[in-house]
Parts: C-alpha cells; sequence; structure tokens
C-alpha cells in the first residue's frame, strides 16, 4: 500500500514540477510526505497549519493538475497536519483536514448567459475554465504605488472606473520581469468585475489565446472560437511579446481586437517590453497597439520595496522587525517577484525551523537563494571575502572607525561591491555601517586612482574579483 501511494505522489510531483519554479517546488513540495491513498482520496503530511494554508491559497491549480493526471478527474486531496513535533517514545501529534477545495469545472463569476449557449463551449478553451481567469487576490488594495509605477497604476484605475470609456484603450502595460504587471492588469479586471455585473471580464496570456485558436482549427469551431471572444466586454491579453512570428494567430487577434474597439469595449495588454520594440508583430497590430496609452514599470525604489514588504507581512499576519525588513529592502532590488520570493522563503524557514525571523536568519536565507541560483553575489559575501583577504573583520568594515588599515580594505569592499551585486550606491552605504553614498562616490574613485597608479593593488583587486566570478 505504502508503494502505491508512493507512485501515485511521484506522478504528482512530475506534474508539479512542470508546473512550478524551482524554488518554490523544493520550499513547498519537497518536505510533503504522502501517506495513504484509500479509493480516490490521497492524504498527504505537511509540517505547519501555514504550510497547509499556503499550498491552498498559491497552488491550488497545480495541485489539481496533478491529481487529475495521477488518479483522475475524480480525485481528492486529503491534508496530514503535524502540529507538536513529538520525540522518541511518542509520535508526531498531526489532526487531519477535510478534503482540498480544488476546484474542477469553475466558471467565470460573471460570465454572459449567452455566451454559454455557444456551441463552442468553455470546456474546449484549453483548460481556460481552470486556470486562466482572474485571480482575486490580485486587487489595487495590495498594489503598492510609487515613483516606478504611478503612472501606470494611475491609468489602471481610471481604465477600471470607466472601461471603454476612456482614452486609454488599448491600455498597454510594459516593463521587466517580475515588476508587476500580471498583478496590476488582474486588479483592473477583478475591479471591473466587482463593480460592473453587466460585463464579461476575460484575463488570458497569450500562449493561452494561440492554443485555444490551434484546438480551434483542429476541431473545426473557428467561427465559435472567434464569437466567444467577440462577445467580450474588457478582454485582458498578457505578454503579448509571445504573439511574435505568429502570423495566423495575429491574424485572427487583429480581427477580435478591431471588433471590440469598435464596439466601446476595453482592450489592456501587457508586454515585457515598448510597443516600439516588439520585433515580429504586424504593423497593422502595433499600430493599433499605440492607439491608446503605454505606460511602463520601473524597478521599485527602496521606499516602495519597504513599502511593498510591509504590506505582504501585514497580509500574512506575521511580524518582522524594521531593521530585518530594511536590510532585506536594501539586499534585493531587482524585481518585486524576487522581494517577495525571499519574504516566502524566509517564512517558510522559519515554519519549519520553527525559528523567531530576525537578521541572521534574513542574512542566511539570502545566502541560500543567491547559492542555489548560481547567478548573483550578495554584499555579505563582498565584505566576508574581502575582511578575510586583509586580515580584519567585518565588524571592522562597518565600523566608524578612520584608522587606514581599515579605511583601505572597506574602500576595496565599496569599490567591488559596486562592480559585483546591483546595489545602488545608497544601499551600499547602508551595509557599510549607515554611511552616506557620496562617501561610497569617494572610495570608488579612490580605489580606481589605487589601481591606476599601483601595480600591486591592481593585482591584489584582481584577485579579489576572481573570488566573484
Amino acid at each position: 500500500m505504502q508503494r502505491e501511494v508512493t507512485t501515485v505522489w511521484n506522478r504528482c510531483l512530475q506534474v508539479i514540477r512542470e508546473i512550478v519554479p524551482e524554488q518554490s517546488f523544493n520550499t513547498w513540495f519537497e518536505p510533503i510526505v504522502p501517506l495513504r491513498l484509500q479509493g480516490n482520496v490521497l492524504t498527504i503530511q505537511v509540517p505547519s497549519q501555514f504550510f497547509y494554508e499556503w499550498l491552498e491559497d498559491n497552488f491550488i491549480h497545480a495541485l489539481r493538475k496533478a491529481l487529475d493526471a495521477s488518479i483522475g478527474r475524480d480525485g481528492q486531496l486529503e491534508y496530514s497536519i503535524i502540529v507538536d513535533q513529538g520525540n522518541e517514545r511518542n509520535r508526531p501529534l498531526a489532526v487531519q483536514m477535510p478534503t482540498t477545495r480544488t476546484p474542477q469545472n469553475a466558471r467565470p463569476d460573471n460570465v454572459n448567459p449567452n455566451i454559454l449557449k455557444s456551441p463552442f463551449q468553455l470546456k474546449d478553451l484549453d483548460s481556460l475554465a481552470l486556470d486562466s481567469y482572474l485571480n482575486p487576490t490580485y486587487a489595487f488594495d495590495n498594489y503598492i504605488e510609487g515613483d516606478c509605477n504611478r503612472l501606470a497604476r494611475s491609468a489602471g484605475f481610471a481604465v477600471a472606473d470607466r472601461p471603454g470609456l476612456t482614452a486609454f484603450n488599448p491600455l498597454m502595460i510594459h516593463g521587466g520581469v517580475g515588476l508587476g504587471k500580471t498583478h496590476l492588469v488582474q486588479a483592473i479586471g477583478n475591479y471591473i468585475k466587482n463593480n460592473f455585473a453587466d460585463k464579461f471580464v476575460l484575463y488570458v496570456t497569450s500562449e493561452k489565446f494561440t492554443n485555444q485558436f490551434l484546438n480551434a482549427i483542429k476541431s473545426d469551431a473557428l467561427r465559435d472560437f472567434t464569437q466567444f471572444y467577440m462577445q467580450v466586454d474588457v478582454l485582458i491579453i498578457d505578454d503579448v511579446q509571445f504573439l511574435q512570428k505568429k502570423e495566423k494567430t495575429q491574424e485572427i487577434f487583429f480581427h477580435i481586437f478591431n471588433h471590440l474597439h469598435q464596439s466601446g469595449k476595453q482592450i489592456i495588454l501587457t508586454s515585457d517590453r515598448a510597443p516600439r520594440n516588439l520585433d515580429g508583430l504586424e504593423d497593422r497590430l502595433l499600430s493599433r497597439f499605440k492607439w491608446g496609452l503605454s505606460a511602463d514599470l520601473q524597478t521599485p525604489d527602496l521606499e516602495t520595496r519597504i513599502a511593498i514588504m510591509q504590506k505582504k507581512l501585514q497580509a500574512e499576519g506575521v511580524y518582522i522587525d524594521d531593521n530585518v525588513i530594511e536590510y532585506l529592502a536594501h539586499s534585493v532590488n531587482t524585481n518585486v517577484r524576487e522581494l517577495e520570493g525571499v519574504i516566502v522563503s524566509l517564512m517558510a524557514q522559519a515554519s519549519l525551523t520553527r525559528r523567531e525571523i530576525d537578521l541572521d536568519l534574513a542574512k542566511q536565507t539570502l545566502r541560500n537563494i543567491v547559492v542555489d541560483s548560481g547567478k548573483e553575489v550578495t554584499i555579505d559575501t563582498v565584505q566576508e571575502m574581502v575582511a578575510e583577504f586583509y586580515n580584519v573583520t567585518v565588524a571592522d568594515l562597518k565600523a566608524k572607525s578612520r584608522k587606514r588599515e581599515l579605511v583601505y580594505p572597506r574602500q576595496v569592499a565599496m569599490y567591488i561591491a559596486k562592480e559585483k551585486t546591483d546595489l545602488s550606491l545608497k544601499s551600499i552605504g547602508y551595509h557599510f555601517g549607515g554611511r552616506d553614498h557620496s562617501t561610497v562616490i569617494h572610495a570608488i574613485q579612490c580605489v580606481n586612482d589605487m589601481i591606476a597608479e599601483k601595480a600591486d593593488t591592481k593585482e591584489a583587486i584582481t584577485k579579489l574579483m576572481g573570488y566573484f566570478k
């Protein structure tokens, strides 16, 4: 029996691994222990209540797909939650949770009944009914505004308040990975859905749209496919850059776009770059993307990063000292997704190890993430390496002392931090005892001058830089 449940769970993990990022898989699925399989009910053991709630809130559809593939559409999931770790004499105490609420045939909340009468049923839309609609957790209330996104958020709210009636049609939101494009457009969709009951809002990725189109061709249902999309009141297409070089898909989307726009329906698009930089799309389509407003999202500044973390922690009911939040905000400045990923990993580490979240745990968690990624260097590793090289301590590098034997290693560490990390001058200064960014500029200039004038300095810096390749 145990061999059978292990086999079923391994099949589930194979499906899940293809859906979720590797870091999330390692954090949330590797600790799970399969307990038993009774009929079509699979019971798994998780280490805490927090763990269970996170799985249910964030990986519901991944679990549903895994059950479909390994057990069938009737498969159900039951959780066994450890509430007491036990000891050598007493087994761990666990509580049973009822079968999971994973949806099997979800429908959009406000779909027009006339649409469902179409011979092109929702089930034919390549699992559209399962995983391509709005996520209710995305809202304007939890979308933090800053200089990096103020224009896009303001335009998004204007569209949400008067869909199809503003000059922002289409509204194109563009920016790099993890900056909040999907959150913003889904917040728009959720606001419209909650405030305009008569409007059919549809969110779909460009990849899903393409797959639906291809399936419609194969099943001789192209007319029904087109008719379905032309009845949408607010169409949100995520990642339109993936329509590049797909001529037939672009053609059908062009006709749908024209119909919706001429009918006063709202169109919202996202892309990883501005319309003028979207190569591989037809000119007639690009020209329509430029009819409305294009708003970009930038990398969040320090204050916005702090506000994002505070909002995320508040939503999770978790308290972290301000010094830990400030440390994380100064250490992770790439994008919102990575920032939230660090917070999730930190909460998971605290839950699994039953530790308080402090500065040491934050540093340990951040170091583990960076080591796993194999592509980044942290300010901590720079300080540790330089301190060891010059036979001083990390505390010396952060101290206020102006002794020559400490000032020089400190300047070298600042120089390498600027060269090898993405941190701003302000953040680098923060990690060296809260120094001003002008001090960092001076340190970098001093090291540059010494490299140009002294061969031994150049050799030492070259050797140190080699450690971080």
